[in-house]
């Protein structure tokens, strides 16, 4: 009771100087709601999008008890309590048969009312040709499949021959009211439009069970199921004793604990700890950037009543008294803050939340506010505000009091300590950072720990570096002198502005140093099947008679491209096939892999096909070694020979032996390829297999002179896959970027960007009120009115050029050293026999580290640079006369 009659004087004063100092306030509001507006943001977009666990339920479970699935093979079952998670067993000798509705009943010990729920994939033809597409049947009208799908047009099925079609299925033909053909299978008729409850953006069909797909012996066999009441996880154990695995609706609302889940697929709690880390280190540097954004609001604030607190002091006030006075006013608008940035989170999640699933195929759940996580983080706002009035706090306690009432104000001199402190925790960053780029595991983190100490130090070395840049800035230009000795006198504002902007730049450096060599050896590590921009149709079970057909689909959907036939050796099919083998004198390791991405891996033509990854040398000496009749044989290895020995075997059109290729030798060019390289085994002169009696046939057809499209590409393999099944055209469109993780970098950057921005603007603005008798004693002297423009931009450009510099410069260290751990992979690599590889581990690749010199030049000097000008262009250029202070 007594401390709230302390603190409730103080809270109205602090209420009444928040309303009475406008501007003043609505910049700490800023600062403070700004990171809590982006956390409440990011954490409800990210619960939106999590769906699992109990959230799931009604997509997964319909209105039903539980689902339940049985198959053929396994008698007993391990389960974890949510068994699409992927840890399971089996125990236990192997199931003759799966076991009935019936029996699944009797091993419940109530009667269950079961419905039928398949899946699969079937093809069926579309407009442009035929697309594979996922099918469920199950009945929608049963109250039990309430939630697995939505209707837009049409109605549900309620015959056999009718089908529910998803809108991307729909978007290409047959829509609604057209009959849709299932290749080898039945006419379906489409009555109605919607879309899975799940999955967006690949085409799906919902029929009665039985309606589209064969039933095949050893299917999976899945219910959903109305047991009367909820499934228990006792029930849902005894069920696993008669080989079901069994999804519960009451069990994944109420897990079971630990000890009641057998040892055997118990989960390990090792990830969850690693991931509780990282968010509490996120946690500890969002708090630390508010702190450091808010704090020289506060400290002028502090500044503005020093006179007050003086008074209060001469009054009889106590350090205590000055300080509640302080804090009252970091209460009031901390939480004002806060309250206004979660605000603004909920709001923008909600904005944000459906921009989000253009880049997923699982369907975002409903908008999902975490109440409890909210209130956490206005409390987080909260204590940042306080925490960021402390050190203001302290020093108005400490002031001069006879100083102060007599006009006069400064910081007290720096002391060595704090220094020192931050070379040591600088030092330790760095060493930290070092050590984790050569961990052998958990590398990451321990340089994410070490990022934390050296921003931490970089903090505590401000100030010294401020002191130096004053002590150097006697030749620099009026105003810049101005503004760099101005930041150095008054460091309890100055010190956490330009340590929250380098703080920001090192977090956005280190991760823009991360994701580009991340990026950097997706690129160099991505293995391309073909030249960049070149397509290919490639189809083992492909007739003779079809080829042309799948030519005339080229030539319709991609008319400016030219269309070639590849030729090779059969190696399967219903024709007759051979298998060959190469050697370079007494050896035959030379290659160790191989692949038939153009239709065989030994092709036959007359000039080398176009393949990625071969000089121009190497194109030259194979064209001339085909010309004189002989063979292109790829190595991962130089091989000095100029023959190479063939041989092998043939075989029937039932795959039965057919007697020997005979050997040969061959003048033979030998190209060496990278490990990864995607080459077929050898290219052979059509003399050759003509000697050799080869069965040679077209193998594919290769797609060049022009760009394809995705929607070309689409619309291609759906007009191959109507001639030869599951044949598709394959474009090389070389490394792909993950979209989520572009996205995540560019929030990222926008992010940091904002809060260096409006750091920057806003330490400028309270240091130009803060600086206003100085700057009315320039204008009373004769300074014209643009130094008060130029005065302000410089401020600008002291607080944003010097903390862009320091933050890149310690943001380079763990973003230097995240790249060892993040982009190296594999070991050794031996080979051993026929091209065969020892147990060993893979050849070694990386370290990758590539630095976005872009990002960071826009961070260090376009920002600061846009800052100086916005701040010059809005600041006043005249002021009133006022009293000087010191």
């Amino acid at each position: 009771m007594n401390a709230v009659r302390r603190w409730r004087p103080l809270l109205r004063i602090a209420w009444r100087d928040a309303a009475r100092h406008r501007a003043r306030s609505a910049l700490v509001l800023v600062l403070i709601s700004l990171p809590v507006l982006a956390v409440t943001a990011a954490d409800v977009v990210y619960q939106t999008a999590e769906v699992s666990g109990a959230e799931s339920l009604d997509r997964r479970l319909g209105g039903a008890d539980a689902r339940i699935s049985v198959n053929d093979y396994t008698s007993r079952v391990l389960q974890e309590p949510d068994p699409d998670r992927g840890v399971g067993g089996s125990r236990g000798g192997q199931g003759d048969r799966a076991p009935t509705v019936r029996e699944l009943s009797e091993a419940l010990g109530r009667p269950l009312r079961a419905l039928e729920w398949r899946t699969g994939q079937l093809r069926v033809e579309t407009d442009r040709g035929v697309s594979p597409v996922e099918v469920t049947e199950i009945d929608l009208r049963d109250p039990l499949a309430r939630g697995l799908a939505t209707l837009d047009e049409g109605r549900l099925p309620i015959a056999g021959d009718e089908v529910l079609v998803n809108g991307d299925l729909s978007s290409r033909g047959p829509g609604l009211g057209d009959t849709m053909q299932v290749v080898g299978g039945r006419a379906l008729r489409v009555v109605g439009v919607g879309e899975s409850t799940s999955t967006v953006g690949t085409p799906l069909i919902f029929a009665l069970p039985g309606a589209a797909m064969p039933e095949s012996p050893g299917d999976l066999h899945t219910w959903l199921v109305d047991a009367g009441g909820p499934v228990t996880w006792s029930e849902v154990l005894e069920l696993n004793e008669v080989g079901a695995t069994v999804l519960s609706r009451e069990v994944m609302r109420h897990p079971p604990s630990a000890s009641e889940i057998p040892e055997e697929v118990r989960q390990v709690g090792g990830g969850d700890a690693q991931g509780l880390a990282v968010v509490g280190l996120v946690v500890a540097m969002v708090l630390l950037e508010v702190v450091l954004l808010a704090g020289p609001a506060f400290a002028v604030g502090a500044r503005r009543q020093a006179r007050n607190l003086a008074l209060m002091s001469a009054s009889g006030g106590t350090p205590p008294q000055s300080r509640r006075t302080i804090l009252a006013s970091a209460l009031v608008l901390g939480s004002l803050g806060a309250v206004a940035g979660v605000a603004g989170g909920l709001a923008l999640a909600w904005a944000t939340a459906p921009l989000l699933q253009r880049y997923t195929r699982t369907v975002l759940g409903p908008y999902d506010v975490p109440w409890l996580h909210v209130a956490g983080i206005a409390g987080f706002g909260l204590i940042a505000a306080l925490l960021a009035a402390v050190v203001p706090a302290w020093i108005a306690s400490q002031q001069d009091v006879v100083a102060v009432l007599a006009g006069r104000r400064g910081d007290r001199k720096a002391g060595l300590r704090s220094p020192l402190a931050g070379l040591a925790l600088l030092a330790l960053g760095v060493g930290g950072s070092a050590y984790g780029a050569r961990a052998d595991g958990n590398g990451e983190l321990m340089i994410a720990f070490a990022a934390i100490l050296a921003v931490l130090g970089m903090i505590l070395l401000v100030p010294v570096l401020l002191t130096a840049l004053a002590r150097l800035s006697a030749r620099l230009p009026l105003a810049l002198r101005f503004a760099v000795r101005d930041a150095a006198r008054h460091r309890t504002r100055t010190v956490p502005a330009v340590a929250a902007v380098a703080a920001t730049v090192a977090g956005v450096v280190a991760l823009g140093i991360a994701n580009s060599s991340d990026a950097r050896q997706g690129r160099e590590t991505y293995t391309p099947t073909l030249a960049a921009g070149d397509g290919v149709v490639a189809a083992y079970d492909a007739t003779e008679e079809d080829w042309p057909a799948v030519r005339g689909v080229l030539e319709r959907e991609v008319p400016a491209a030219t269309v070639s036939e590849v030729e090779g050796l059969a190696e399967s099919g219903s024709g007759r096939s051979v298998s060959l083998q190469f050697r370079a004198g007494d050896r035959s390791d030379f290659l160790y892999s191989y692949n038939g991405s153009l239709g065989a891996s030994v092709l036959v033509a007359e000039a080398l096909p176009r393949l990625p990854g071969i000089s121009a040398d190497g194109v030259a000496d194979a064209n001339r070694v085909l010309r004189a009749g002989g063979a292109v044989v790829f190595a991962n290895e130089a091989i000095d020979v100029d023959t190479a020995t063939v041989w092998g075997d043939r075989y029937g059109p039932g795959g039965g032996s057919e007697g020997r290729v005979p050997r040969r030798s061959l003048p033979a060019v030998f190209l060496e390829v990278p490990l990864d390289a995607s080459v077929p085994q050898a290219v052979l002169a059509p003399a050759v297999a003509e000697g050799l009696d080869l069965p040679v046939s077209t193998v594919g057809l290769y797609v060049t002179g022009a760009e394809i499209t995705p929607d070309q590409q689409r619309d291609a393999s759906e007009g191959i896959g109507a001639i030869v099944p599951y044949a598709a055209l394959y474009v090389e469109r070389g490394y792909q970027g993950d979209d989520a993780t572009r996205v995540l970098l560019l929030i990222l950057g926008v992010l940091g960007g904002v809060l260096m921005l409006g750091g920057t603007l806003t330490a400028t603005y309270l240091a130009l009120s803060d600086a206003r008798p100085d700057l009315a004693t320039l204008g009373a002297v004769g300074a014209g009115p643009r130094t008060r423009r130029a005065v302000a931009g410089s401020y600008a450009v002291v607080v944003g050029l010097v903390g862009a510099v320091v933050g890149a410069v310690v943001g380079l260290v763990p973003g230097l050293a995240v790249a060892f751990p993040l982009t190296t992979t594999g070991g050794s690599l031996t080979m051993e026999g026929s091209g065969g590889v020892s147990a060993g581990d893979l050849p070694q690749t990386g370290p990758f580290l590539d630095i976005p010199w872009l990002l960071i030049g826009a961070l260090v000097v376009a920002l600061p640079l846009l800052t100086a000008a916005v701040v010059s262009l809005t600041t006043r250029s005249r002021l009133p006369m006022v009293a000087r202070l010191d």
